[in-house]
């Protein structure tokens, strides 16, 4: 990985009143390191806002659980806070966000289990816009193939975190892995991906089985 660091330190006042008057005087807090990771976020930022731009996209994933078990299927996505895996055959399971809440469940067993949205990792993924600035950002790491976001708050997941993984040349999302509390991880990576796509509402529709519980 390589990382541009500030070489030579400024040392006369006059380099410093003309850095100043350009309005480069924050500069001179951040020390190399600092400069470097301001530099990253700045990259990660302008991916994480073209990523945040688009509104639906949908195609193709293969998900890699935390025993190493692999299933696949096609997924859906509409912002802020819907999704929805559908997983090929055999496998019986099912993902849907409304954007209020996550179902998981068994359609063979019509098992299923609710979680607010908000209350997970997912939702970073979800939202309108993913801001880079706050406490959020656990790390950002920039290769030349590739350039990884790692998201969490503590104040809501605990240890549970969202690793975003983007193309550098395209900005396209490549890969997410959930981290949970224990350190487990989940992996989905998509292709075949198609964006500004429009889907009907019964796509993000919670199953019979939930909606009669809500009611």
């Amino acid at each position: 990985m390589t990382r541009k660091t500030l070489q030579t330190p400024l040392k006369t006042a006059s380099r410093r009143s003309v850095l100043a008057s350009l309005g480069f005087t924050a500069l001179l807090a951040l020390s190399p390191v600092d400069f470097a990771a301001a530099q990253s976020k700045s990259v990660a930022q302008t991916i994480a806002d073209h990523f945040s731009s688009v509104k639906t996209m949908g195609g193709e994933f293969v998900q890699f659980g935390p025993r190493g078990e692999q299933t696949g299927g096609k997924f859906f996505l509409e912002r802020p806070g819907k999704i929805r895996f559908n997983y090929e055959n055999p496998s019986p399971m099912r993902v849907i966000s409304d954007g209020r809440n996550v179902a998981i469940g068994n359609v063979k067993l019509k098992t299923w289990d609710l979680y607010p949205l908000s209350k997970t990792p997912l939702a970073l993924l979800l939202d309108n816009k993913i801001d880079l600035t706050g406490k959020m950002v656990r790390g950002v790491k920039e290769e030349p193939d590739l350039i990884t976001i790692k998201l969490g708050d503590r104040s809501l997941f605990a240890d549970s975190t969202i690793t975003m993984m983007f193309d550098p040349k395209t900005y396209d999302l490549r890969q997410w892995t959930i981290t949970d509390n224990q350190g487990k991880d989940t992996s989905v990576m998509i292709f075949n991906v198609q964006t500004g796509l429009s889907f009907d509402d019964r796509v993000f529709r919670m199953p019979p089985e939930i909606l009669d519980k809500q009611r």
